[in-house]
């Protein structure tokens, strides 16, 4: 095994670990908003550890020209599908998770820096 296929397979055990992680992260995280995060994240890295370990495998050739070429497309891809999927979501009216014990306290937060008079936009204007 050569130097060149022990740092291949660095690169792709690492994107298989991102995607694992990806997974595991979508089945536990509780709302939409939230498992979108690692399913992003995680595809994106996974994705590019995983094509420049082959590339690496490969060595520097056409193909793995083809494999860069198909890597840059995903770097740009991945993270405006995942934004306008999120964008949609939040525009057809999905409301993020919110833990049953910090609605209220932020609520009274709220209307304690409100009440403040340093928060008094009024102030502000000339």
């Amino acid at each position: 095994m050569s130097l060149r296929d022990l740092v291949a397979a660095v690169f792709i055990a690492g994107g298989l670990f991102f995607f694992l992680v990806g997974g595991v992260g979508i089945v536990r995280f509780p709302d939409f908003f939230s498992r979108m995060h690692p399913a992003g994240k995680g595809d994106t890295l996974g994705a590019t550890l995983l094509v420049l370990g082959l590339a690496i495998h490969q060595g520097f050739d056409l193909l793995s020209l083809k494999l860069l070429l198909v890597e840059a497309f995903v770097l740009l891809a991945n993270p405006a599908a995942t934004h306008a999927v999120g964008r949609a979501a939040w525009r057809a009216g999905l409301a993020p998770w919110v833990h049953p014990g910090e609605a209220a306290g932020e609520a009274a937060a709220d209307a304690a820096t409100d009440a403040s008079p340093a928060a008094s936009p009024a102030e502000d204007t000339p």
